[in-house]
């Protein structure tokens, strides 16, 4: 196994190991297995990637490291704000800690939550001590190499615009900010497992590796318009609300070392920023046999899953959804909800079709007045919802549970086209509509109702270019293939898709010019769906 050159540095203060306690050979040997073993994994940031060969790629963990330098360019406006360390700080700090706590949760919970180190080091004559200090370190170095790619163009940035006492107290920060968030976050599955089970844990830490896809997206806009910051003078006085926002306290800590602040809350942030991180760290080591005992419980099933009623409705609506299909849109619906690995390629899409609408419109925003914003036609934006449909319905056809597809061999139907007609409406209904009409209404607001008809006339158009991407895709049987089976063509074929989307606005726009031209491409539309869907085998 290769001898890491982070182990090679570790090696420096091993007597400050063997004076804790820790069997430092037998610790250096885990992190090595452990590191070497990292290397086959792939970053969250680069999940969405799909290759036809699950080939294991060396170092595949710093070459994303490029993603968390991009993410730090984010921080760089705000060092040049104007020396109100408090605001300054604070928001620097704000994004700082959003992103090395998601990718935390998203990239090394695996770590924290590792139960192989139980399962086969208790058999073994190591001191549980050593386990606990390997596991910490493990994480410790990942999240070194993650801050110091986030940070290293600001303080950079830093020294050459704000010296080197501010670097050095911003790079003290950063330390103090990891070791803060890798207790809290330690601490925060603890009190998780403790009063519920491993179910809701892993559902959690999914939701934040959605949210750190979503992240990226953001970021680009983020980074864009933070700019627009650099000349405005911002005022923020102390509040004992501050305290609960770990940000601030390293806000207090500037505005206390370098700004010559002497008030009351400014000290007890800075005291915060310092005592925090310390008390969290050894609150976490004290509780560390009680956090491994209950890591037990992501072994076991716990969670008590009631089957929801809701898919009843659907039994008197007949026009809509036949009794044929009924079993096979409630299985469906159950399966986009419970397949972890589908919501993690899936739903981020979902979440970039809320924020795309809103890019597009407020682009345009920004060059006119409100009165002149609302009365326009802006509102055509709305149609970048319709991103999120041909990956999905791509993606309906594959599943980590594929071999179970046996079960539609012997499913009593005439034809095999009745389960993927069940399951595109279950994806409209369960996934595109709820978004849908989240955007709706607050497109609705800004707008007014005069754009009902529009909206109307939107969603059938997705209804259509949904069945669109079904006929161009390879059409299998729905969760029947593995998701390692996604052909390179599909980005190709997801891009082809992605034209047809700007037909429908151009042919919506060219409605909009004549008198009654919506209510009647709507009815063209509506036509269109009825004879589509029923025509579809």
């Amino acid at each position: 196994m290769e001898n890491f050159l982070i182990l090679r540095l570790l090696d420096l203060f091993k007597p400050a190991f063997l004076k804790m306690g820790v069997e430092y050979k037998t610790m250096r040997r885990i992190l090595q297995v452990k590191l070497t073993m990292d290397q086959r994994r792939k970053p969250t940031v680069f999940s969405q990637s799909m290759k036809k060969k699950d080939k294991p790629e060396k170092n595949e963990f710093f070459k994303s490291l490029w993603i968390y330098g991009f993410f730090g360019l984010m921080l760089i406006p705000f060092l040049f704000l104007k020396d109100n360390y408090l605001f300054q700080v604070s928001i620097l700090f704000s994004i700082f800690m959003f992103i090395i706590m998601t990718t935390l949760i998203s990239d090394f919970s695996s770590v924290l939550l590792d139960l192989r180190d139980k399962s086969v080091l208790d058999t073994k004559p190591v001191k549980s001590k050593t386990v606990s200090m390997a596991k910490l370190l493990h994480v410790t170095i990942y999240l070194l190499y993650i801050t110091l790619a986030t940070t290293l163009i600001p303080l950079v940035v830093s020294v050459m615009f704000k010296g080197f006492l501010f670097s050095g107290l911003l790079l003290a920060s950063f330390a103090l900010a990891d070791i803060f968030i890798i207790a809290f976050t330690a601490l925060l599955y603890l009190f998780i497992l403790r009063y519920f089970d491993g179910e809701k844990l892993k559902d959690i830490i999914n939701y934040v590796q959605i949210a750190l896809s979503i992240g990226i997206m953001i970021g680009y806009q983020v980074v864009a318009r933070s700019f627009e910051l650099v000349n405005l003078d911002y005022q923020l006085d102390f509040a004992w609300w501050q305290l609960l926002l770990p940000p601030m306290w390293f806000a207090g800590l500037f505005d206390v070392l370098l700004g010559g602040s002497r008030s009351f809350g400014n000290l007890i942030l800075t005291l915060f920023a310092v005592l925090g991180p310390v008390v969290s760290i050894f609150v976490y080591v004290k509780m560390i046999p009680d956090f491994e005992r209950n890591l037990q419980k992501l072994t076991a099933q716990t969670g008590k899953k009631k089957a929801s009623s809701k898919w009843k409705v659907f039994r008197s609506l007949p026009f809509l959804i036949s009794k044929e299909e009924l079993p096979f849109f409630r299985f469906t619906r159950i399966m986009m909800k419970n397949e972890r690995d589908f919501k993690l390629k899936v739903y981020p899409s979902l979440g970039f079709a809320v924020v795309v609408p809103f890019v597009f419109m407020f682009n345009s925003y920004s060059m006119m007045s409100f009165a002149e914003f609302a009365a326009s036609r802006s509102y055509l934006t709305i149609y970048s919802v319709m991103l999120v449909i041909p990956m999905s319905v791509i993606m309906l056809a594959h599943s980590g549970s594929y071999k179970g597809s046996w079960i539609y061999q012997v499913a009593p139907v005439k034809s095999s086209g009745i389960i993927n007609k069940a399951a595109l409406k279950a994806f409209l209904f369960q996934l595109f509509l709820p978004l849908f009409l989240l955007v709706s209404i607050m497109f609705s607001f800004l707008f007014g109702p005069r754009i009902m008809d529009d909206l109307i006339a939107v969603f059938l158009a997705a209804l259509i270019y949904t069945l669109l991407c079904y006929l161009a895709g390879e059409r299998e049987l729905a969760f029947s293939q593995p998701f390692d089976a996604v052909k390179q063509s599909g980005d190709i074929k997801v891009f082809l898709l992605f034209l047809i989307i700007p037909l429908f606005v151009g042919l919506h726009f060219l409605a909009l010019k004549v008198p009654f031209g919506v209510l009647g491409y709507g009815v063209l539309l509506l036509v269109l769906n009825l004879v589509l869907w029923k025509k579809l085998k």
